[in-house]
């Protein structure tokens, strides 16, 4: 059946889901960030009693909701394609992916729904303290739904709390805590939230010196860059944390997503870490990968040919061991389900003994070339460039935002204000770069080392695929144009006299 898959089909697919989700990634960070910033301007306003502040905060939650109601309309449509395309993908692991997505669609996206209500219609209506607690509900129920997403994606990339049934052909879960709460997940939902709050502080930053340039709202604009700072800076910070213990676990369960990121082909011990084509940082690699000066990295051609000693002890196998293992697996499901309806009981013990033992590479049975197991290094090594240049950039310019803010000193300097309003997009720039680090990085499986792409298709024609990737690219054009022109004039207004 799989040989049957037109491989055209599979890019297409591919290419109809990353635009998905690209395009709702650029909504996503900037609800993140100007949830938390506009909760804590009308904290202020709460503790204060300061009028300035309920102003300012009603300034920064207008923007908040155009950009909302827009993100929730490409959310869904990213859902909805496990289904169509990605049915088989959808039949093996629907029982642990769904769990997730199921909670974030009932739990999180309601309270979002029911607190954003009273959040923009109940000033003067609710009392200040339950408008605030709707505020940071709202911001909550956004978090809560992304940690749901971020469940769902990280065990994609490290699948645990799961057990193959050969009966049903399906995974099963066995440990809802062990999905929810994996390392993976929990950093990938720290690292990845915090660069949220990152391009929310950039967009306030840059918002707020347009109308210093045009000498408007100088008030409101420093108040909103001081505290957008702040926040910024922490973020910042916080996400090179988070972003140095991701990068352990890439090492340590994704090995040839690293080796694509370095661009990495033959690895050793107290390996160099490249900046950009020859500076390298001597044995800065293994220090980031292993937290050991010394510590050994594996580069493409080792992980292809294997026979190096891995953390454990044992000794890593080829692809081409993998491959043949990984075929012995899918022979022994087959085997298994003929012993099954034949109702050969020791046929089906036995089958079960070899299904067992080789489990863990059936994925690989489905690989066709050691060389497809090799990602994109090119695009891999300029996205990781280009995220971790702007997180650095980010760190600077934030610290020096507050310190100017903190010495009201930031309406004096028009080239700041100017590099403020450029720095908008390179948030965006980076976010999307990390994400293409996080997917691609992938490839070919879509889920690690259990299901490549080949075996989660759906049998569709390539001419429907085609299509829909046409239509769903003019209608988030459309989208993101129609938002963009919003938020224009909606800054162009300025905050309620």
């Amino acid at each position: 059946m799989l040989a049957s898959i037109d491989t055209s089909m599979i890019d297409w697919s591919r290419a109809q889901f990353a635009l998905t989700a690209m395009y709702h990634w650029l909504f996503v960070p900037l609800t993140l960030g100007l949830a938390v910033i506009m909760g804590l301007m009308e904290t202020q306003y709460v503790i204060t009693g300061n009028a300035f502040w309920k102003r300012t905060a009603q300034f920064w939650m207008k923007l908040f909701g155009i950009n909302f109601a827009v993100g929730v309309a490409t959310g869904l449509i990213l859902e909805f394609q496990f289904g169509t395309n990605w049915s088989n993908y959808s039949w093996f692991v629907g029982d642990i992916f769904g769990a997730p997505l199921a909670i974030e669609g009932i739990v999180a996206f309601f309270m979002e729904a029911t607190f954003i209500a009273v959040m923009f219609f109940g000033w003067n209506k609710v009392s200040r303290r339950f408008h605030l607690a709707a505020t940071w509900l709202t911001g909550l129920g956004a978090t809560f739904s992304a940690w749901w997403i971020l469940v769902a994606n990280s065990w994609m990339q490290y699948p645990v709390g799961m057990a193959f049934n050969p009966d049903t052909v399906r995974n099963e879960m066995v440990s809802f805590t062990a999905v929810a709460f994996s390392p993976v997940a929990v950093m990938k939902f720290l690292h990845t939230v915090l660069s949220c709050w990152m391009v929310g502080a950039a967009f306030v930053i840059g918002v707020s010196a347009w109308y210093l340039l045009r000498r408007r709202e100088k008030e409101l604009a420093m108040a909103s860059m001081k505290l957008a700072a702040a926040v910024g800076l922490f973020a910042a910070l916080a996400t090179a944390g988070t972003g140095d213990q991701s990068g352990v676990q890439v090492a340590k369960i994704q090995p040839m997503k690293l080796a694509a990121m370095e661009g990495l082909y033959d690895g050793g011990n107290g390996m160099p870490l490249t900046l950009v084509g020859d500076i390298k940082v001597p044995k800065m690699l293994s220090v980031l990968a292993t937290h050991s000066i010394d510590g050994y990295v594996p580069g493409i051609n080792n992980l292809l040919e294997g026979g190096y000693e891995q953390p454990d002890g044992t000794v890593a196998l080829s692809a081409t061991e993998k491959m043949q293992r990984g075929q012995l697996a899918i022979v022994a499901l087959s085997d298994y389900r003929k012993a099954r309806e034949a109702g050969d009981e020791a046929g089906m013990a036995a089958a079960r003994q070899t299904l067992d033992e080789n489990m863990p590479y059936f994925g690989y049975g489905y690989i066709k070339d050691p060389a497809h197991l090799v990602p994109n290094v090119g695009l891999m090594f300029w996205a990781f460039r280009v995220m971790v240049g702007f997180g650095s950039y980010f760190i600077a310019f934030f610290a020096l935002v507050l310190f100017l803010a903190w010495k009201d000193r930031l309406s004096q300097f028009d080239w700041l204000h100017y590099v403020a309003i450029a720095s908008i997009p390179c948030a965006y720039i980076a976010s999307q770069a990390g994400w293409i680090v996080a997917e691609v990085g992938r490839q070919p499986w879509a889920i690690q080392d259990m299901l490549p792409l080949n075996a989660a298709i759906s049998k569709l024609e390539t001419g429907s695929v085609q299509t829909t990737f046409f239509l769903f690219l003019i209608l988030f054009t459309v989208l993101l144009v129609a938002e963009i022109g919003i938020l224009l004039k909606a800054i162009q207004k300025g905050p309620e006299k």
